[in-house]
């Protein structure tokens, strides 16, 4: 891939899922497949498996397919599976508690390691395996336990504030649950989910599609 090759959001969001479903067919024993195939099992239509790909240069053939432990290579790399990935977590709500229940079970490389919550003690307490302090540590802790990157899952009239924290700190990235579109640097990723949002536009669709 051309470095100064600029990928799309939406293509990005999807590398994760091919790597999942090319994981699938690896399990499964397939050796060679077609983008009808990948399309089929994802339920995303072959051009923009074919457009996504293309970003990356040749990883298939016409007329023979794609060579599924070469794709799954290729992804482990792209997705940097093989260097694990600390995560904090702040604000242990209801959103937060699942979180640290699931703790990305199915990515290996990827772990909540540390948590944050204006409700735990100052010296900390454990909740599904996981340390969760008082905010006031968070500088400390983040550090100590080498996070990366931060989901946050505060209330609205905290979340730039804790934000503005992180920034400070020169964490990589937010992903952001809350509501409140969030200010930060160029420097720092962003990706914000708001699943309100994502449930209205859902409603929308199932009230204006064709019966």
């Amino acid at each position: 891939m051309n470095k100064e090759t600029k990928i799309p959001q939406a293509t990005t969001k999807r590398l994760p899922l091919y790597y999942r479903f090319l994981q699938n067919f690896a399990n499964d024993g397939k050796k060679r497949i077609s983008s009808k195939e990948l399309s089929d099992a994802m339920k995303i239509d072959s051009a923009t498996i074919r457009r996504d790909f293309s970003y990356f240069g040749a990883l298939g053939k016409k007329g023979y397919g794609y060579d599924v432990p070469h794709l799954l290579e290729f992804f482990r790399e792209t997705l940097d599976q093989d260097e694990a990935t600390n995560v904090a977590l702040i604000g242990v709500g209801n959103l937060g508690n699942a979180f640290l229940k699931y703790n990305f079970q199915k990515n290996h490389n990827t772990r909540i390691v540390v948590a944050f919550d204006s409700k735990a003690p100052y010296e900390g307490t454990e909740i599904s395996g996981i340390p969760v302090f008082h905010p006031d540590r968070l500088e400390e802790m983040y550090q100590e336990f080498n996070a990366e990157l931060a989901i946050l899952t505060v209330s609205s009239r905290s979340a730039q504030m804790m934000t503005d924290r992180l920034v400070k700190m020169d964490a990589k990235g937010i992903l952001n649950f809350t509501p409140v579109r969030l200010t930060v640097p160029d420097s720092m990723k962003l990706m914000n989910i708001d699943l309100s949002v994502e449930l209205q536009a859902l409603i929308y669709l199932i009230r204006n599609s064709e019966s």
